[in-house]
């Protein structure tokens, strides 16, 4: 059985099929902390969600990336793809924070391309300073 477990494919899949968990519940916690619905404005065509919500998806992928390349065990590469989650939440809150002229949320729920292509970059540009410094 250890063989089978050990095979390259099975590896894989059981990668693939945590990191897609991960992803649905680090999005529902992401869903959480907006004050618009992600999945509604994006159904409605709001492009500011649409790549708002995109840089997170990329954002977590890419951390996931790193995570399981560095790491030989499934549960090391949770932990860590959970820690690089977690600091990219963080950019995301330290975004609304350091933009006092306005609420980051609000514009990006009411369609402002510019901040949600700006919320975009972050997340992605981010995931990647993560992803480089997953040990």
């Amino acid at each position: 059985m250890e063989a089978f477990w050990s095979h390259p494919l099975v590896e894989s899949a059981g990668y693939y099929s945590v990191v897609v968990l991960c992803m649905i519940l680090f999005l529902a916690v992401f869903e959480l902390v907006t004050k618009y619905n992600n999945w509604e404005e994006i159904k409605k065509g709001n492009m500011a969600v649409a790549m708002a919500t995109g840089g997170k998806i990329f954002g977590i992928a890419n951390i996931f990336t790193s995570s399981i390349d560095q790491h030989d065990t499934l549960l090391a590469m949770i932990g860590w793809g959970v820690f690089g989650y977690v600091l990219l939440l963080i950019a995301y809150f330290m975004f609304e924070f350091l933009t006092p002229r306005f609420n980051v949320d609000t514009e990006i729920g009411n369609g402002n391309k510019a901040v949600g292509f700006i919320s975009m970059i972050i997340s992605v540009g981010l995931s990647f300073v993560v992803g480089a410094s997953i040990m």
